[in-house]
């Protein structure tokens, strides 16, 4: 009777396997998107933090936009905007991979304006 039972088993271990492969496999897609979004954050804050450091040193308009740009994560969208003796950056990008999610990744940096010492007029 006990060879009867284990027959019986045979099938199971490749039916639980069919089952469980496919969970795990997207269960490790799932982290390693949630890596790319982490990385992709953390581009935002080193773009906007690098940004606003060369805003408050009043570099160049242009200067500051390429600064923001090669940071960013591909496509993020830049705004620089200067509030009495600061200066605001926004970076904004779309999540890698599944971009049709309803969220945006954003990070916000803020610096005080350095004063220059120029050439005299």
């Amino acid at each position: 009777m006990a060879g009867c039972e284990r027959r019986a088993d045979r099938g199971f271990v490749t039916a639980e396997s069919a089952m469980v492969l496919p969970v795990l496999a997207m269960f490790a897609m799932a982290l390693v998107w949630g890596l790319l979004v982490v990385a992709a954050q953390i581009r935002c804050v080193d773009a906007a933090r690098a940004g606003a450091r060369a805003a408050a040193r009043q570099d160049p308009p242009d200067a500051v936009v390429e600064v923001i740009r090669e940071a960013a994560p591909p496509g993020a969208r830049v705004t620089v905007s200067r509030e009495a003796a600061q200066v605001r950056v926004i970076v904004e990008a779309r999540p890698p991979v599944l971009r049709g999610l309803p969220f945006d990744l954003r990070e916000e940096a803020v610096a005080a304006v350095e004063e220059t010492m120029g050439a005299a007029t």
